[in-house]
Order: C-alpha cells, then structure tokens, then sequence
C-alpha cells in the first residue's frame, strides 16, 4: 500500500476523532474531507478492497432509508456493510465511511458497501466505485437552485449508467417515468419495481406533478392508476412508451396513516406478506427498491423478509421519540412530492397538535418556492393546533393562510426550541406531536432533543 493511503487513512481517522472531541460534529464528512486532500483517489482505492462490491442508492426522495433497509438486509444475511448511515452522500461522506472502516494497512472491516449518494454526485461515485448494484429511486423537483430541472438530472444519470459494464444490476422505479427514460437505453441487467394495486392509488396526477408528458414525443400519458405525484401504470397513446413489467411489486397495499403500512411484496413468483412500521406510499416503495437490490445480490427471500419487518425508521424519517410525556414522530419533507405524501399520513393519523419546520439554508434550497407546490389545502379540516417555525416561518404560515387554513390554529415561533415548547403545550399528556421539518431543521431539532436528553447524536444513530 502506498504511503499516501497509508497516510490519508491514519490522519483521517485522527480528524473524525478530534472532531468528536471538540463537539464539531460526528466526524461524518470530515474524515473524508482530510484523506481526499491527501489521496483524491481513497474512494477508488478502498471501494475496490470490498469483497462483495458496492451498491449505490440515489434519487430525490428515500435515499436513506433505503440505504439503510438495504444495509439492514445484508447484516441479516450475515455480511458487514460499510455504509454512510449518517447520511452524509457528498464524496466526502463515503470517504469518510469508507476510511472508518479501513485499517491503516489499508483492510476493510466489511465485506460490502452501501452509500446513499446525492443526486449530482452519481456520476462521480459510479466512477469511482463502480458499484455492483445500482438503486434509482425517484426524481421529483428538489433545490431547483442546486439541481435544475429534472430533465438535467436524468440527463446526467443517463450518461453516468451508459458506462456501467454488463455485470452491474440497475434496480429503477418502473412507476416512475423519468426514472424509466433514464433506463431505457441501458444494455446491462435491470429489475424494474413498483406498485400494482389500484385500490391505493387513484386516476389523477398532482397538480405538483413533475413528468406529465411523454419523454420520447411530448404527448401527455394516460395512467391507468396514479399512486403519488408522476408515479403510476402510464402509457403514451401516441408512441406506445409504458411502464415495463414490474420483477419486483407491493400488492394488497393497505396504508396505517403514520403508523405504518402492510403490503405483499411479490418478487420473481415469491410472495412475502410485510407489516412495516414506515408510513405512506414513499415508504412502500423504499421498501420495493431495497428488495431489488437484494434480488441483485442474490439474498434469500425468507432473510429479506425478516430484515424489512424488524426495521426501525432512521433518525428524522418517521422516527418515534417519547418526550415530555407524549410521543413525537418526526417526518421530513423536502419537497413537494414527499410533503403531500406526509400531510396524507397526517389526514389519516389525526395528531393533538402539528410543528412545522422550515429552512432555506444550502443543505434545504435557498429557493422555497416550492411550498406553494403542497396541498397544504389538506390541513383545513385537521383540528389540531399548527406551530410554523424555522427561517422561513412567516413565509410558511402565509402558505398555511392562502391554503385556507384558520389563523386561529397557527402559531409562530421563529426559534425552534420555543416552538418545541410551544407545540407541547397544545398536546394532552399521552397525546401525539407530529413535526414536519426540512433537512437543516431536523437536524436543528435533533440537537434540541440532545440537549434535553431524549436522543443521541444523528452520528450515533
């Protein structure tokens, strides 16, 4: 091993724990940051030592817990992932993961890699990693101002999979019509999943719906059955593009508002019925992806079953904590598409009381147009009390008053921490608290959480 490795593993792991004894953090991205500058190739160098390869998970919504389901599988099957489970996806993330787990002669305590990679740093880490599996989840409008449009980041996708050599596996939303434009061209492996159960969608698309036109020839598709947004059974009348034949499905999908959903997952002719403690369709369909991906890797049936029922929820993403006397669950929402889906579990689960988080900062998008994209129309007949907080609160309680919602149920609280409180006070003892955060304010929140004792570090998770 070269004295470059040699020296961007040793001082990279000196970094992330000098990190952690300063408080600067969980030393998730520092560590990567340190051994990149020292040896830009380490992704490369330590990705190739994993034994049974690496799987790369990305998209607009359900990144990490698919990442983590999927990482959840390959313990159970007895394999030792090296995953970014912090959720750090920048190449600095992975590194970081990847040098944690390295020993300085450069070994890998894992057999395996899992990292959730953001949607413009694919291209990047397939170069660098030439993954075994490859997961696209979805692509929805998100951090237009860091992003574009979807169109660009399939476009970008595309190009990044055209170089993937035959042997790798893309797993893709087949429900999800950008997402299968993406695929349509690879000349590797694919299994394509989704939902075939109509009694759980219904026959309209969002009015935030991001691919209501044809990808091939711009005439509008006909759905035979919409379950969120853009995603459903499609067709284009004009030049016959469809969604392809879904290998892995969720059928007889029943949705238990926010405390969950049961579903049979049907792959290759084996049939598993799941009871998850993951809310909404979004979940459903992380649920879906994570199968494809053990499908790829060839993980029994019966272990994929037992690792999807026993998962819990990852830190923010429907996370239950018991504080204060009454439960809070915890729902990001970053974007249209994923808010909607989180006000429908809401509509079903009726909570006591709803803290609504928002921030703009370069982690959320500094653009937060998208809020006027919600149906937080959704929310006039829930009773319960709103507190909006976070940099943008005025701009989201005027959402909440355009939406019709009565002012009399909203409260604002700029500071998080008072608005904590401030939600508490509307709960009963025993009561539930729902808060909906963007990203920053999650981990805003969390911090708030740690310093009262009731979780520990996102880091720690």
């Amino acid at each position: 091993m070269s004295i470059r490795l040699t020296s961007a593993i040793v001082l990279g792991k000196a970094s992330a724990g000098l990190s952690r004894v300063l408080g600067l953090g969980g030393g998730t991205t520092v560590p990567g940051r340190v051994a990149r500058t020292l040896d830009p190739q380490i992704v490369r160098s330590l990705g190739a030592r994993l034994p049974h390869g690496t799987v790369v998970v990305t998209g607009t919504n359900g990144k990490t817990t698919t990442a983590r389901l999927i990482s959840h599988i390959l313990s159970e099957a007895g394999l030792v992932p090296v995953h970014n489970r912090a959720g750090a996806n920048l190449p600095a993330g992975i590194a970081a993961a990847l040098v944690e787990c390295a020993h300085w002669r450069g070994g890998m305590r894992g057999d395996v890699g899992v990292f959730e990679v953001d949607e413009a740093t694919l291209p990047a880490a397939i170069d660098a990693l030439r993954p075994r599996v490859v997961v696209l989840t979805n692509l929805f409008r998100d951090q237009l101002d860091r992003y574009g449009e979807v169109d660009i980041v399939a476009g970008r996708w595309r190009e990044a999979i055209a170089g993937l050599p035959p042997e790798t596996v893309v797993c893709f939303n087949a429900d999800d019509p950008q997402v299968g434009a993406v695929v349509e061209r690879f000349g590797a492996q694919t299994i394509p999943f989704g939902i075939e159960d109509e009694s759980a969608g219904g026959t309209a698309i969002e009015d935030a719906a991001d691919a209501r036109y044809c990808y091939r020839c711009a005439t509008p598709y006909d759905y035979r059955v919409v379950y969120l947004s853009h995603l459903g059974d499609y067709t284009c009348a004009r030049c016959g593009a469809h969604r392809p034949e879904l290998r892995v499905r969720a059928e007889a999908v029943c949705l238990r508002g926010t405390r969950g959903a049961d579903a049979t997952v049907v792959w290759d002719g084996v049939r598993m019925d799941l009871r998850t403690v993951l809310p909404g369709l979004y979940n459903v369909y992380n649920l879906l992806a994570a199968t494809a991906a053990a499908a790829a890797i060839g993980i029994h049936p019966q272990t994929v079953r037992r690792a999807l029922a026993s998962f819990a929820p990852v830190f923010g993403r429907a996370e239950r904590l018991r504080w204060d006397g009454v439960d809070v669950q915890i729902l990001l929402a970053k974007n249209p598409a994923g808010f909607n889906e989180v006000l429908r579990a809401l509509k079903a689960e009726r909570p006591a009381a709803v803290l609504i988080a928002i921030n703009d900062r370069t982690a959320d998008g500094h653009d937060i147009s998208w809020l006027w994209d919600v149906d937080f129309e959704m929310l006039c007949d829930l009773d319960a009390p709103i507190t909006v907080s976070g940099i943008r609160a005025a701009e989201m309680a005027l959402r909440l008053k355009y939406a019709g919602v009565d002012d009399a149920r909203v409260t604002v609280v700029g500071d998080l921490d008072a608005a904590l409180a401030a939600a508490r006070r509307g709960v009963p003892d025993g009561g539930a608290l729902v808060v909906v955060p963007t990203y920053t304010a999650m981990l805003e929140l969390r911090r708030v959480l740690r310093r009262r004792g009731v979780v520990r570090g996102f880091w720690e998770d």
